[in-house]
């Protein structure tokens, strides 16, 4: 098997993921509790791709607007479309991050990190342009465990005979947000 085909046999785990963390962002009101690192803020915005069929009969629709409307793609998700991409904003600290992540290999894109206290601060030196590169490397470095924080909450999940549970609510999620 080569690494095409492996990436499109595994897929349904990023884009269940996309799903649970969807319905984990709403369950408190934004807040994920993450073992280890506490509360974390989640919040989708403005932009999902759902994804429906396979090989050459999928089809992608997007869902764009704030996320009080994103309702089209939670009505989606019951008619067994699939969150391949969403537009999310991670807080966790002082820090806030917004990303787009892809499902299939969590391709980060259009992120957006904190901004550094030497943004401000241009004087032209090289030691003054290396340590706003070393500081940006090390956020990004931050929303990376982040995610890797919560797809492991995930993974735990659902790998253990919680699943099933959770499964029952997050229809009963989709099945309220349909309505």
């Amino acid at each position: 098997m080569d690494l095409v085909d492996l990436i499109q046999e595994k897929r349904f785990l990023g884009q269940e993921f996309l799903a649970w963390l969807w319905y984990k962002s709403e369950e408190r009101g934004g807040s994920v509790e993450v073992p280890g690192r506490g509360d974390v803020l989640v919040v989708f915005e403005k932009h999902m791709l759902l994804e429906y069929g396979e090989g050459e009969a999928s089809e992608k629709v997007i869902c764009r607007g704030l996320q009080t409307e994103l309702k089209e793609a939670r009505a989606g998700l019951g008619l067994a479309k699939k969150p391949e991409q969403a537009r999310i904003r991670l807080a966790w600290g002082d820090h806030e991050f917004s990303v787009t992540l892809t499902a299939a290999i969590f391709e980060f894109r259009n992120v957006r990190l904190p901004k550094t206290a030497g943004a401000e601060e241009d004087d032209g030196r090289a030691e003054s342009l290396e340590g706003r590169i070393l500081e940006r490397i090390g956020l990004f470095e931050q929303l990376t465990r982040l995610v890797e924080d919560l797809f492991r909450l995930f993974i735990n999940i659902r790998a253990s005979h919680l699943w099933n549970e959770e499964l029952v609510k997050i229809r009963a999620w989709i099945n309220a947000g349909a309505q």
